[in-house]
């Protein structure tokens, strides 16, 4: 079990927001939701105030907080995917209903959760000893919103788009 368990602040979607997360990933699952006892003076009873859930075996907390604190890019969750089958059947789960593209296989989810969609043959092309393939794939990533790793390979082999 790990000592840190990063703390999601939801604006009342904290339960909606575990379900829809752990639906997307195996080894994932809602562990527990706290809701509000009825002497609570600040919540209506039963309200959900906490939710702890594992995304992918790591813990999260989600805690519905209120609007003053919406998610930025300054934290985001990288998701590093086997093939393109897994980049784009996150992709469109993660942008569906309100979520919105970025660049650079970066998106938000109808949350404002900031995601990064990466395959992890990107990474092993822009760490290639030949800089010249390396350019050309970092080239190539830079004009895309959804990363498409054919795309990228054809860059990294020289080959015209």
């Amino acid at each position: 079990m790990s000592k840190i368990t990063p703390n999601l602040w939801f604006d009342g979607k904290a339960e909606e927001a575990a379900n829809f997360y752990v639906s997307l990933l195996p080894d994932s699952r809602v562990d527990n939701v706290w809701r509000s006892p009825a002497d609570n003076p600040s919540t209506p009873a039963g309200a959900v105030l906490l939710v702890d859930f594992t995304l992918a075996g790591q813990r999260f907390t989600g805690i519905n907080g209120g609007p003053q604190f919406p998610f930025t890019e300054a934290i985001s969750f990288v998701i590093d995917c086997d093939d393109q089958a897994e980049v784009d059947r996150l992709w469109n789960a993660l942008t569906d209903s309100g979520g919105s593209a970025g660049r650079c296989g970066w998106l938000k989810d109808r949350y404002g959760m900031s995601w990064q969609v990466i395959p992890r043959q990107l990474g092993e092309m822009l760490s290639d000893p030949d800089p010249e393939r390396a350019r050309r794939t970092m080239e190539a990533m830079l004009t895309m919103s959804k990363i498409d790793v054919a795309a990228l390979r054809r860059a990294f082999d020289g080959e015209p788009g």
